[in-house]
């Protein structure tokens, strides 16, 4: 904590306010955080390098200090101790002692144990003690818990930060011991897009979220880097020329602390949040509730004792954009034009209609970034089944076409074969620390999981020679047990797609597009990394490297132009390299292999040989042949490889047939 705040430059010296667009409204959502933590923490998303972790860090520094009990681990109240503290109870009086707030970083390999704190198992079955380790959660009551790449972070540990942000309280259980103590915090998490998105799921549960993304002006970058240069050449000096305007920052922050209980909500307002949320048609009332924390705080960061039109406006900026996604391919955004028809139709005469600036000065609002409005070109969302029947198609030169892509369909789950070991998901088996038990096994070190009845039975025969006298069993180290528990894995699901001339006949690219959407939506759900290697002509392309981002896939596949010959060798050859390369670099997740062609191979190159480079490599393929004469290509390709054949007409069929088999 101490070392990242000797590293965090002033927050208003940070960066130049125009140097990053969205900026402004960084600052902007942090700030309400800090002033009221019901708002329920800000979500960065942007471009790598700019300024996120520099400007959360600078943030941590201007909190006002706190009072904590001398000695407790988990930063009590002296003037309100936590009732349930683990090292509690506080009486009153109790010796306290004054710190800075805490910045606490939560790396993304941690484990649960390590944010929400562990339980000694093992020495409360052996002696009956209840012995705690506290977590990150602990240590970040009453500070900030700043998650980078939070869209990395696995989902149960998202679940678990979240949920305790929204309790104000953390739980930790194991079998029947159980203990909770009290964990608010201000929740930033930072994330690069490019890298995979959050689950719509998780992303409503944060507060408010910000663009940002770097100024392409040469001034403004030169500014960053004049003031950058400037505080590596002596920090002490830099931080003591902005040393006043952060002591007005963080005496403004306390100041509006002590405000926000005597702001008030008029009825007016209420509705008008209401009727904004209700015009968007975000899902729920969390955008309500968010919507109405963050402008009660923004009225007090204000000054004002009374929420009006400017606050409500700033506030829905912030906490809509992330709430409209209706697709995992739709991007996040707010058309404000229709913000501003809303607060206005919803205005009480007598109220000036909202001035578009936000209502803010020094810190406050700006403009941030475009969003792009409802229905505006460059949507992610995919084109309607009308469209893709049409199948359009662009002259792109040479010969080659664009086709469109229909709405994505259902697929069968395509996994594969045995059980792996590596992150949880939802595809295919995999031995996990979630799941459902499959039995025990004695454990190679601490116990985190015990399996109570083996256990028990481990122990129930060595009673007598013991010297068991009371109804409780005698226990040993060595008669410990934990569970062998069984879930599903994500898995790295690598799409090779013929993108030739031969494809492109008959428009059956339209149909192929469609098919693959709907595979990369498939693989979006079931938390697998992706990539996307595209042949034709007389190469292979890998388009897409393996990442978790199906937002990108869904991007370069639509653009994905047809054409030329069909160096299918190529693709396969390919399509061996990057999984050699990803079996380096994350040998746990195991590859699935998916080719979507029709087997033709028009260019040069051994398919045989190509294809033995990929053996033992869970596969599928698609077969894209149709017509009344077929020459079976793509079956023997699946021969070859050992891979499942599935015709790419029976996508949905395989689906259909399942569910009335269910």
């Amino acid at each position: 904590m101490d070392e990242a705040r000797q590293n965090a430059a002033p927050l208003n010296a940070a960066y130049p306010f125009t140097a990053v667009v969205g900026l402004d409204d960084l600052k902007l959502a942090l700030l309400l955080n800090a002033v009221s933590p019901r708002v329920g923490g800000v979500l960065v998303r942007g471009e790598k390098g700019t300024a996120k972790s520099t400007v959360v860090r600078a943030l941590a520094a201007q909190l006002p200090a706190v009072d904590t009990v001398t000695g407790c681990r988990f930063a009590c109240d002296p003037a309100a101790p936590d009732p349930s503290c683990p090292d509690g109870p506080h009486g009153p009086g109790a010796p306290s002692m004054r710190r800075p707030s805490a910045l606490v970083e939560l790396p993304v390999g941690a484990s649960e144990d390590r944010v929400a704190g562990s339980l000694d198992v093992e020495r409360a079955l052996t002696e009956g003690v209840k012995a705690f380790e506290p977590g990150l959660l602990a240590a970040a009551h009453r500070g900030v818990l700043y998650v980078d790449e939070v869209n990395l972070l696995h989902d149960h540990l998202v679940d678990l930060l979240l949920d305790a942000a929204a309790l104000g309280t953390c739980y930790v259980e194991r079998e029947s011991v159980s203990v909770r103590h009290a964990a608010r915090f201000l929740l930033v998490g930072t994330m690069n897009p490019e890298e995979g998105e959050l689950r719509p799921q998780l992303l409503d549960r944060f507060g408010l979220t910000v663009e940002v993304r770097a100024s392409r002006e040469p001034k403004e970058r030169a500014e960053v880097v004049r003031r950058r240069l400037a505080f590596d050449a002596d920090p002490a000096r830099f931080a003591a020329r902005w040393a006043a305007e952060e002591t007005a920052l963080a005496g403004r922050i306390a100041a509006a602390r002590e405000r926000l209980a005597g702001v008030r909500l008029p009825d007016e307002r209420l509705e008008q949040i209401a009727a904004v949320c209700a015009g968007f048609e975000v899902d729920g009332l969390r955008a309500d509730l968010v919507t109405a924390n963050a402008a009660l705080a923004h009225a007090a960061w204000h000054g004002r004792d009374e929420v009006t039109a400017d606050d409500v406006r700033a506030a829905a900026r912030l906490a809509l954009p992330h709430r409209r996604r209706r697709d995992p391919f739709d991007a996040p955004g707010l058309d404000e034009s229709r913000l501003d028809d809303l607060l206005n139709d919803t205005s009480p005469d007598d109220d000036p209609p909202p001035d578009g600036d936000g209502g803010g000065d020094g810190g406050g609002v700006g403009e941030g970034p475009p969003r792009p409005a409802d229905g505006a070109e460059g949507s992610a969302e995919p084109p309607s089944p009308e469209q893709g029947e049409d199948e359009r198609a662009e002259s792109a030169g040479g010969g080659e076409r664009v086709a469109t892509v229909s709405k994505p369909h259902a697929v069968p789950l395509l996994q594969v074969p045995g059980v792996g070991d590596g992150v949880a998901g939802r595809r295919s088996r995999s031995r996990t620390a979630r799941g459902h038990v499959t039995g025990a096994r004695r454990p190679a070190g601490k116990v985190r999981d015990p399996h109570v009845v083996a256990t028990m039975l481990a122990a129930a025969p060595h009673q007598r020679a013991r010297g068991r006298s009371g109804a409780g069993l005698v226990l040993r180290p060595d008669d410990l047990r934990e569970a062998a528990r069984e879930g599903r894995e994500g898995n790295l699901v690598l799409f090779v797609v013929d993108a030739s001339g031969s494809m492109a006949a008959r428009r059956r690219m339209t149909t192929v597009k469609t098919a693959v959407l709907s595979l990369l939506l498939d693989a979006y759900q079931r938390r697998d990394k992706i990539g996307l290697i595209t042949f034709r002509g007389r190469t292979a392309d890998l388009v897409l490297p393996p990442t978790s981002s199906v937002e990108a896939g869904a991007a370069r596949l639509r653009a994905l132009p047809t054409g030329g010959r069909t160096p299918l060798a190529a693709g396969l050859v390919r399509a061996a390299e990057v999984l050699r390369a990803e079996r380096l670099r994350d040998p746990a997740r195991r590859p699935l292999l998916v080719i979507v062609t029709d087997g033709r191979a028009t260019a040069e190159g051994d398919v045989a040989r190509a294809a033995g480079l990929l053996a033992g490599t869970a596969g599928i393929v698609v077969d894209c042949e149709d017509g009344p004469v077929r020459l079976g290509l793509a079956g023997r390709l699946a021969t070859r490889l050992g891979a499942r054949l599935v015709p790419l007409g029976d996508l949905d069929k395989i689906v259909r047939d399942q569910r009335k088999a269910a």
